[in-house]
């Protein structure tokens, strides 16, 4: 699963696709309505608050796999529905405009499905409305694109766990620039905030190598379960290594950079 940010209010609420629908992240919609900083004891006090959701609460509520700065990790999530009817116990003057922009989201998830080429158009758009230019944007989608065929490729070949994606994706990033992606992260400041999003074209690029290169590797050697296909990543990060090496050598510059790429174009 692939975890995707909506943006309400200016607020990021993180979401994923399970059963085919969105699932949300509840201690983020939780710190989109309320102005508490610990949104794991406002859900205990919610609960106590209102004895009913506590009662349907394991109905409501599943443990998904979401994308954070250290990896993958178990969140709390809950669909439209459930996403509902815990904000009934928020009294917050934020629910009605939350409600309508969450009845939107869901909505836009069935025209997605009916028509899968409308989650690239929101996606470019998203990414317009936020001031990237239109050529970092096609080595976005196309990086994208790069990292979903990785993934299928891994559960075609026997890798399920979320645990293992991101060990193995650890690997290409280590091979490639000499960090892991929690590395990566603290290199260049960041936090909740997507890696890739704060990377330039030549990040983007060697990004796309390591995993396009694994992805070759994993398919012509015939990679099946976890260590081989650790094997591949580790391989096919190297062949981008190599290459960013080779490249830092010949024009005497790093290419890994601290800076925000979208800060740096709108400094310019």
């Amino acid at each position: 699963m692939t975890t995707k940010i909506a943006v309400f209010k200016k607020k990021e609420i993180r979401k994923t696709i399970h059963n085919n629908e969105w699932w949300f992240v509840v201690e983020d919609v939780v710190l989109a309505l309320t102005d508490s900083r610990d949104p794991k004891q406002y859900i205990q006090r919610m609960k106590l608050r209102d004895p009913e959701l506590k009662k349907g609460w394991v109905q409501i509520v599943h443990t998904l796999s979401i994308e954070t700065t250290g990896g993958k990790q178990k969140m709390l999530c809950a669909n439209t529905e459930g996403i509902f009817r815990i904000i009934q116990s928020m009294p917050s003057p934020k629910a009605e405009p939350f409600k309508r922009w969450l009845a939107k989201v869901g909505y836009e998830r069935v025209q997605e499905i009916e028509d899968p080429e409308l989650a690239t158009k929101r996606t470019r758009a998203l990414y317009k409305a936020k001031g990237y230019p239109d050529d970092w944007i096609e080595k976005r989608m196309r990086g994208i694109a790069i990292s979903e065929e990785l993934t299928d490729e891994w559960q075609q070949r026997g890798v399920n766990e979320d645990r293992e994606y991101s060990i193995l994706t650890a690997e290409i990033s280590k091979a490639t620039f000499g960090m892991t992606p929690k590395e990566y992260k603290d290199f260049k400041r960041l936090n909740r905030e997507n890696l890739r999003d704060h990377m330039n074209d030549l990040e983007l690029i060697f990004s796309m190598l390591g995993e396009a290169s694994t992805t070759e590797i994993a398919l012509n050697t015939d990679a099946q379960g976890f260590e081989e296909n650790k094997d591949a990543a580790q391989k096919g990060g190297d062949v981008a290594g190599k290459a960013r090496k080779d490249l830092e050598s010949k024009s005497g510059k790093k290419v890994s950079t601290k800076k925000n790429y979208l800060k740096q174009i709108k400094d310019k």
